[in-house]
């Protein structure tokens, strides 16, 4: 159970993106980050469209809420979470640097998110251990 609670929870925006982008999900007509999901009319008469974009990256957006809170977490799975989730904003930044599909505005913010996971998971995990180290000042 703690190698699944390992896997960082912002490499499935990266697999869905690409199984967008590669068409894995059947062709969309046109830039597939555009596809209306939903339209509401607002009480404004206003009309709400939420786009595939918007959709990935506000799941990215809770998955990294998710991930902070594991890395307040205390034990050994905590560093291999922190490997994986570099390695996952790597992959990310090989792609978008390589791939042509992933040179879109929503890849780059999903990689900022990313980039956010291992920094955030590194620095709450880091004032977390300082807080449990507990120096004596008499020397003994």
């Amino acid at each position: 159970m703690s190698l699944l609670l390992a896997v960082p929870l912002t490499m499935l925006p990266l697999v869905l993106y690409n199984f967008v982008a590669f068409g894995w999900f059947g062709p969309i007509a046109g830039d597939p980050w555009f596809a209306p999901v939903m339209t509401v009319e607002m009480v404004s008469s206003a009309r709400f469209t939420l786009v595939l974009s918007d959709m990935i990256l506000t799941l990215a957006l809770a998955l990294l809420f998710v991930e902070i809170l594991k890395a307040t977490r205390t034990g050994t799975a905590v560093l291999s979470d922190h490997i994986l989730s570099m390695l996952v904003f790597v992959v990310y930044l090989i792609e978008f640097l390589t791939v042509r599909e992933a040179a879109t505005s929503t890849f780059f913010l999903l990689m900022v998110i990313a980039a956010i996971d291992v920094i955030a998971g590194f620095t709450v995990t880091i004032s977390g251990a300082r807080r449990d180290v507990s120096f004596n000042s008499n020397g003994n």
